[in-house]
């Protein structure tokens, strides 16, 4: 049920009034898609989305004037764009909206949303929210992630077709750890894999298990594969993004809508149709058939929960034996026990005195 006047739409969500604000307003002008469209997709594919988010402190990426030509999203070094991210609750968010208390890796903490509904799904996107970016932890307890997150991410001079010829190799080193994981689009080149874990290890543990799962695959795979934190040294690999895994560093969620011209949206897909697909055929115009088609392929998540410690294991085993150990964290980021240097390798070989 809905009710409209001039300049709102109210619609009626799971039991909860979501006033949609200018529901006319162009937010893909190129494919014609209206805020209103933008809300009522993410109502149409709701219980996949809100697999994605349930009771996950989540940061809003919000478009609130839509994707235009030039648009660009604000940034540390310069908030002055059309767009954001939103890490804190909203001030005027209803009673409804639930939160969950974080902390982010300088100490400081926060109240972030945790979505429990569709309705919260629906009002976050009245806001212009078009991709939700959950942490790996539920609200009950935000310290210990539940989730690997293993991002594929194309360096410059490959694309989505080299991220999926990865793919199945990580499917294989995940049996061999006794895992599963589901694989969806990113909605851009990469591919993301997820695998559910047991609650019972800390960010720098999974961050250290995702480390050696991906050393691994690099050493199989050395002329696909790159674990190399500095892009100079990467080459046109595939670079394993292990500080997906550090505190406060988020995934596009399954079902977001990505900022590009033709709206495409994250994807969950089986295995088996992986290497068939391409990232434009799933955006906001499509993804509400094939939900209702195929449902969510993600559903699976939620029963499993896998255990880390063979891959902890392997950590130990590579620096013990290989002298391999952590690696840099993003430069935002304290310095870390454990961590290498971080500076750039180019950078460190200059001769004592050089000019920069």
């Amino acid at each position: 049920m809905a009710s409209s006047s001039k300049d709102a739409v109210v619609l009626q969500v799971d039991g909860h009034e979501v006033r949609v604000s200018s529901p006319e307003k162009p937010y893909f002008p190129e494919r014609g898609i209206r805020k209103i469209d933008v809300v009522e997709y993410f109502i149409a594919v709701g219980e996949g989305i809100l697999s994605a988010l349930r009771d996950r402190p989540t940061t809003l990426e919000r478009w609130p004037g839509g994707v235009f030509e030039g648009a660009r999203i604000s940034t540390r070094v310069d908030n002055s764009g059309d767009a954001f991210y939103q890490k804190r609750v909203p001030k005027n968010a209803p009673d409804w909206v639930p939160t969950a208390h974080i902390t982010f890796p300088s100490g400081r903490t926060a109240d972030e949303i945790a979505p429990d509904s569709v309705a919260v799904v629906a009002w976050c996107a009245n806001l212009g929210t078009l991709t939700f970016h959950p942490w790996p932890v539920g609200k009950e307890d935000v310290e210990s992630p539940n989730q690997i997150r293993i991002d594929l991410d194309p360096q410059p001079g490959t694309d989505f077709s080299d991220a999926v010829r990865v793919a199945p190799h990580v499917r294989e080193l995940l049996h061999e750890f006794g895992m599963e994981g589901w694989p969806k689009t990113s909605g851009g080149r990469g591919v993301h894999v997820y695998v559910p874990i047991l609650p019972r290890w800390t960010f720098t543990d999974v961050r250290r298990a995702v480390i050696a799962f991906g050393r691994e695959l690099e050493r199989r795979l050395p002329d696909q594969v790159t674990m190399s934190w500095w892009k100079e040294e990467r080459g046109e690999k595939i670079f394993i993004d292990y500080n997906q895994m550090a505190r406060d560093r988020t995934i596009a969620s399954a079902y977001s809508i990505r900022p590009r011209p033709h709206a495409p949206v994250s994807a969950p897909v089986d295995w088996d149709e992986l290497p068939d697909v391409q990232p434009t055929d799933f955006d906001v115009l499509t993804m509400p058939a094939r939900f209702a088609a195929v449902g969510d392929k993600h559903a699976g998540l939620a029963d499993h929960a896998f255990r880390i410690e063979p891959l902890l294991e392997l950590f130990e085993k590579q620096e013990t034996d290989e002298g391999l150990g952590d690696l840099p964290y993003p430069p935002d980021y304290p310095k870390m026990p454990g961590e290498p240097m971080r500076v750039q390798p180019s950078r460190a070989r200059r001769p004592a005195g050089a000019d920069d």
